[in-house]
């Protein structure tokens, strides 16, 4: 499920830092707005895909996102965490089109989404 703390980037991962964790700079990214709105959470689907600019803070994400799937997120304050969570609910559950993509660039031998199949099953709507 950590897959998508990319989406957690789309709010708040950033450069690592010498104690360890990904910056806090951007924990105050509004969430809530990003994934309700279809114009920003595009914006950051296609800056990860290599689509399109990159602003401050999406650009952050894209550098370290790699590094948080490898190392299961262990470098993610709690803020980060419970965001990428969030993202990664609703591209899971109402955008499968952005997750297959994402997936399909972060992971393409479906390391990640073998590692948290049980978590990303677990979040899923059912209808």
């Amino acid at each position: 499920m950590k897959l998508f703390l990319l989406l957690a980037g789309i709010v708040a991962v950033a450069w690592s830092r010498p104690d360890s964790h990904y910056t806090d700079k951007w924990d105050h990214i509004d969430v809530e707005e990003v994934i309700e709105s279809d114009k920003l959470l595009k914006g950051y689907v296609n800056c990860l895909m290599d689509r399109g600019r990159c602003t401050p803070d999406g650009k952050s994400l894209k550098e370290t996102l790699p590094d948080a799937l490898e190392k299961d997120c262990s470098k993610c304050t709690e803020i980060q965490k419970e965001k990428s969570d969030k993202v990664i609910k609703h591209l899971v559950n109402k955008r499968p089109d952005y997750w297959n993509e994402l997936s399909s660039k972060y992971d393409p031998n479906h390391i990640y989404q073998d590692k948290y199949k049980d978590k990303i099953d677990s979040i899923k709507e059912k209808a």
